[in-house]
């Protein structure tokens, strides 16, 4: 679920890396894939290692020049690493001072005694899609972990029947609601009204996630019945504590960078102009990276100071908190290194070519265009922007609904079945420590639920509008 610029887009489909034909350039990219799952299920090689060798391969069948194909990997890992990198490693902080003070345990006790075994699924979604308002993918997800797996843990739950709530109520946020980047481009490109998209997308989002959060966490939790995964499970804090911080000091520091990101949303929807020194300082303030930090440093004095942390352990806590995560964030930037190779390789703009005469309703043309861009790269925001830019015509004579009604048809096509070419893929199969067979059967098949879900609601929607 990596962003991608429309610059960035724009300019890979003017030069790719191989003159490959859209014949060739279809088998390669399978071909690509195939040798990623095959390396990892047959040959249990690393996903690093396996993402790496199936991107060479890519550009091999592709029949683009090797060098080029290197430069198309590397390029998109940095990107990856330096788009979420940071922000993981900020997350597995925050998510470590939660745990050492005792902050994750106050919320977990707190929900487990206000909320019985029934309602917990439905307590997940609710808290994940209120963090993931205004948050990206990733930052979400890094929030939510700790949460959890910690409620999963304490509980004595599967971890899918907590964790699939939660992914859904973040994914679905992600994909249709503004002012998430890929709603904001499609709303941009098909000159939409962001309120009603806004209204529309609330309306199409609660079925939605109730349907693949808690409804399908049930059948996820059959097919996959694993426990949290006790190398990311925060430990509770050593019994030498005194104290631990109070539940509202606790969720404040972690809805901080909620707030912050929220307040830039709203600033730059109301004031809409850069050079005003008001969106100038929300700009700075609400970035993700930004916010994060924000939040760790207030989560130094509200959870470890509150805790009674000495300055020597705070520093031990905060080292202690990266180690785990190194082998994510490999996985993670590989995962972007090879959806860089493919958009390289010009395979978004063969889809776009085949897409062309495709004679249907255009909100399923572009719920399509959005699958197919999706299941070639990997990412949500470049099908986002590549579907948007090839339906924009048709919304020229649409009325105000059904234009909103389009841009939430490209987010739910852009969410379709996440798979081993998806950042976001490999972020969640390593936090809950599953094998590629197991995140397949849950995480990838509740995106295709929220997608084909959400679609359903939007075609039902533009009958009655």
């Amino acid at each position: 679920m990596t962003s991608l610029s429309v610059e960035t887009l724009a300019a890979d489909a003017v030069e790719p890396i191989t003159s490959a034909g859209n014949a060739q350039l279809g088998i390669a990219v399978l071909a690509g894939i195939a040798v990623i799952v095959l390396l990892i299920t047959k040959f249990k090689m690393h996903a690093f290692l396996a993402l790496t060798i199936g991107s060479l391969a890519l550009g091999s069948f592709a029949g683009a020049p090797p060098a080029k194909t290197i430069a198309s990997f590397t390029a998109g890992l940095g990107s990856t690493v330096a788009g979420v990198g940071v922000l993981i490693a900020l997350g597995a902080i925050l998510g470590k001072l939660l745990a050492d003070s005792g902050g994750a345990d106050q919320i977990v006790d707190t929900i487990l005694a206000r909320a019985s075994g029934r309602a917990m699924p439905w307590a997940m979604v609710l808290i994940a899609s209120i963090i993931g308002l205004p948050l990206f993918f990733e930052v979400g997800i890094v929030l939510m972990i700790p949460v959890v797996l910690l409620v999963a843990k304490r509980g004595n739950y599967s971890l899918m029947r907590i964790g699939i709530p939660a992914l859904a109520g973040l994914s679905v946020m992600h994909g249709l609601i503004p002012p998430h980047p890929g709603p904001l481009v499609a709303i941009d490109a098909l000159n939409a009204n962001l309120g009603v998209t806004l209204a529309l997308g609330v309306v199409v989002a609660i079925p939605t996630v109730i349907i693949a959060g808690p409804v399908f966490s049930r059948y996820a939790a059959r097919w996959v019945d694993i426990k949290a995964p006790e190398k990311m499970i925060p430990q509770r804090p050593s019994e030498d504590l005194d104290r631990r911080p109070s539940f509202g000091a606790t969720l404040a520091t972690i809805l901080l960078p909620v707030v912050l990101m929220l307040i830039k949303a709203l600033v730059d929807i109301v004031v809409d102009d850069p050079e005003q020194g008001v969106q100038r300082v929300t700009d700075v303030i609400g970035s993700p990276l930004i916010a994060l930090l924000a939040a760790v440093i207030v989560g130094m004095f509200t959870l470890g100071r509150a805790a009674g942390f000495t300055k020597g352990r705070l520093s031990t806590t905060v080292e202690k908190s990266l180690a785990p995560i190194a082998g994510v964030l490999l996985i993670v930037g590989a995962g972007g290194g090879f959806k860089q190779t493919l958009i390289d390789a010009g395979v978004g703009r063969m889809i776009l070519e085949f897409s062309e005469n495709w004679s249907i309703p255009a909100l399923l043309l572009g719920w399509l265009i959005a699958v197919a861009i999706r299941l070639a790269t990997g990412s949500a925001t470049v099908a986002t922007i590549s579907a948007a830019g090839l339906v924009a015509p048709l919304a020229a004579d649409m009325s105000t609904s059904h234009a909103a009604l389009l841009v939430l048809a490209v987010g739910a096509g852009s969410l379709f079945f996440s798979h081993v070419n998806d950042a976001g893929f490999w972020l969640v199969k390593e936090y809950f420590g599953m094998d590629v067979g197991q995140t397949v059967k849950t995480w990838s098949v509740m995106e295709t639920i929220i997608s084909v879900v959400s679609l359903a609601f939007i075609m039902l929607l533009s009958l009655l509008l």
